[in-house]
């Protein structure tokens, strides 16, 4: 075999059809999101403020639109064949350097290097991976090139914004907060003018080739997402001392947590895929742009302000030096707590409503009893407003059963069926 052929074998890529699922390399390259959602945690938790939730939301953003972009190649060919196997690696790096550096994404800490100004380099390093692999892969489809061909000026032009704001010179005023603001503002146009910018250029050229893959890659994020608020139950635990209420107020979490991973994986995402399977060409690449790129965005950032609002109900109930059993989780902690269940549960009304032209009103009820109790949750000590939420989740489960049995039976044993398990028996056993 010549060296020429070696090369070509390495670069060969396989295009992925119709059925065909996710890779283990896929798996393995969320790994770095899982650490990456940690840090975004971490950063709102230590300055709970309206400006540091607002920074920690704005880098998810750019976590949630780097991971979507390798959804996105990773449905059009196989990302762990040839190759693109190592250069996803390099990427992975990249991304684990992104996510280190998130403490010193708005404000430099002293000495080493400037970590505003790595971390836009970095970002700006797993983009431009993204668009050259991308357009390797679309040989053959001119029309999915000319796609990524104007898709590159709207990322080129949030980039050039994300290293104006690492820029921003600290003596530019006396001011510390001031400097603070002006990053701010340049990044909500950075995400404004990318996200903004794809959805402007229509779907037209975008190909989605798999609807299970599609489908199975966004849950799979969703339930990293739900294990980062399940992270967030034990952080808040750490170093304080067993006790009945730190037990009881994981049980409660893990409820709430439960209660959301029920809505969305068991009916919601099987109904969805279908008709994502169902749609084709420009409508199914719209579908799963809109659906799935753009509305599974407002779930996973509920999920992240809910495990905020885990880490310091345990903070409350478990640390008796600094707040008694019976003080209320007021201000921001309790507004991260309803405030994430309910920007979850209105993304699942958008994706709905987007999907199947549908609206789920036993959700929608639920926002808006959330909505009402934030009021009396503010008196209530922070276990027990856990817990009034943990009761909430539940009935609104307990109520779809209820309300949709039949049809919530039949299209699971249709899945199931579909996936080599058979229907069950009809005396339940």
């Amino acid at each position: 075999m010549t060296d020429g052929d070696r090369t070509r074998r390495a670069s060969r890529m396989r295009v992925m059809t119709e059925g065909s699922t996710v890779t283990p390399l896929e798996l393995f390259f969320d790994l770095v999101f899982v650490y990456a959602f940690t840090q975004v945690t971490a950063l709102m938790a230590d300055d709970l403020t309206a400006g540091g939730l607002l920074r920690g939301l704005l880098l998810l953003a750019v976590l949630w639109w780097c991971w979507c972009c390798y959804a996105w190649l990773g449905n059009t060919v196989r990302v762990d064949e040839g190759l693109l196997r190592v250069v996803l690696f390099a990427v992975m790096a990249t991304m684990f350097v992104v996510a280190v550096t998130i403490p010193e994404a708005f404000d430099d800490l002293p000495g080493g290097l400037s970590g505003p100004v790595v971390f836009a380099a970095c970002y700006l390093v797993v983009r431009v991976l993204h668009l050259v692999l991308y357009f390797f892969a679309a040989r053959g489809n001119a029309g999915l090139r000319r796609q990524l061909l104007r898709a590159a000026l709207p990322m080129l032009a949030g980039a050039l914004l994300l290293f104006s704001a690492a820029l921003v010179p600290q003596r530019l005023t006396d001011s510390p907060q001031q400097v603070g603001t002006i990053r701010t503002v340049l990044w909500v146009l950075a995400l404004a003018v990318d996200y903004g910018g794809i959805m402007a250029i229509g779907a037209r050229g975008w190909r989605i080739f798999s609807a299970a893959h599609w489908a199975e890659r966004h849950g799979l994020i969703i339930i990293i997402a739900l294990g980062e608020s399940l992270v967030a139950i034990g952080v808040g635990a750490t170093a304080l001392p067993i006790s009945w209420p730190i037990i009881i107020a994981s049980a409660l979490a893990i409820t709430v947590t439960a209660a959301l991973w029920w809505a969305y994986f068991d009916v919601v995402s099987i109904a969805a895929e279908r008709v994502l399977h169902r749609a084709e060409g420009v409508a199914r690449a719209a579908l799963g742009r809109d659906s799935y790129t753009y509305l599974h965005l407002p779930m996973v950032a509920g999920i992240i302000l809910l495990a905020l609002g885990f880490k310091k109900v345990l903070g409350y109930v478990g640390d008796g030096a600094h707040h008694k059993l019976g003080d209320p989780l007021h201000g921001l902690g309790l507004l991260a707590l309803y405030g994430g269940v309910i920007l979850y549960l209105l993304g699942h009304l958008c994706f709905r409503l987007r999907s199947m032209s549908s609206v789920n009103w036993p959700r929608a009820a639920t926002v808006l009893l959330l909505v009402a109790l934030l009021p009396v949750a503010d008196r209530l000590p922070a276990l027990a407003a856990l817990g009034l939420l943990a009761v909430v989740c539940v009935a609104m489960v307990v109520a779809e059963v209820r309300l949709f049995g039949a049809a919530r039976r039949e299209l699971r044993d249709a899945f199931l069926t579909e996936h080599g398990a058979g229907p069950a028996p009809a005396d339940g056993h």
